[in-house]
């Protein structure tokens, strides 16, 4: 993945140096969820409810969420009546959903702290995109997973309809850092966001990624036209 511009205090560039990415999501970490419904128009919610569809959890089973965040997605896997951990390398962000009552765990998802076949399922929510090895963060998660346990990743994509793609591609790099300065504690971490989208791989692309780390049964669905995707396998 091509390197963007050198990395300011305020926001990671797209070499994704661990240091930069953390003290970027502790600065965005006060506003964070409200933040996020903004830009993405309310989608936030729908997605983190078809990522708890998808994963089809059952009361018994221990998942883990990470780059969980303020764990607000955490608490949404609650409801199928499953144990939840979150997880997140940003201290910040998980002390601002310290009012969330879920366990969170500080984890580097390139060496997480976690036994192997630890977990009945896990997923990562918009966060692959953040680490700087994603072969080696997939490798992680299916290391923690049991035989057979289900993966599920909601991460930006590629619009499937080319009238929209531009369209969208237009909102990311002009209209989003402009909405962030009104709403976010951090809006210059939104430009990075913006970068980061765009040189992310497509569908087909972060599919193949998955499989190559080892998962089998590898199949995604588009949300929102493609704006993000669900992208579930197996180990």
């Amino acid at each position: 993945m091509a390197s963007g511009p050198s990395a300011r205090p305020d926001r990671a560039g797209l070499d994704k140096q661990p240091s930069d990415v953390a003290a970027m999501f502790d600065g965005v970490a006060k506003r964070y969820d409200i933040t996020n419904t903004v830009l993405s128009f309310a989608q936030d919610r729908k997605w983190r409810k078809l990522t708890r569809e998808a994963l089809a959890l059952s009361p018994g089973d221990v998942v883990l969420d990470l780059a969980a965040g303020t764990a607000v997605s955490t608490v949404e896997l609650e409801r199928s009546g499953a144990t939840c951990i979150a997880a997140d390398f940003s201290l910040g962000m998980l002390k601002a959903g310290a009012h969330r009552n879920v366990p969170k765990v500080a984890a580097d998802a390139l060496a997480l702290p976690f036994a192997d076949e630890s977990f009945d399922a896990a997923t990562i929510s918009f966060g692959l995109r953040n680490v700087n090895d994603v072969h080696q963060a997939l490798s992680e998660l299916r290391r923690v997973l049991k035989p057979g346990g289900r993966l599920v990743i909601c991460e930006f994509s590629t619009p499937t309809w080319t009238p929209f793609r531009v369209i969208y591609m237009e909102y990311l790099m002009k209209a989003l850092p402009s909405v962030a300065r009104r709403v976010s504690s951090n809006p210059a971490a939104y430009v990075y966001l913006a970068e980061s989208i765009r040189e992310w791989p497509d569908q087909a692309g972060l599919g193949q990624l998955i499989t190559t780390a080892g998962f089998r049964g590898v199949n995604w669905h588009n949300l929102t036209g493609g704006i993000a995707a669900l992208h579930s396998a197996r180990k």
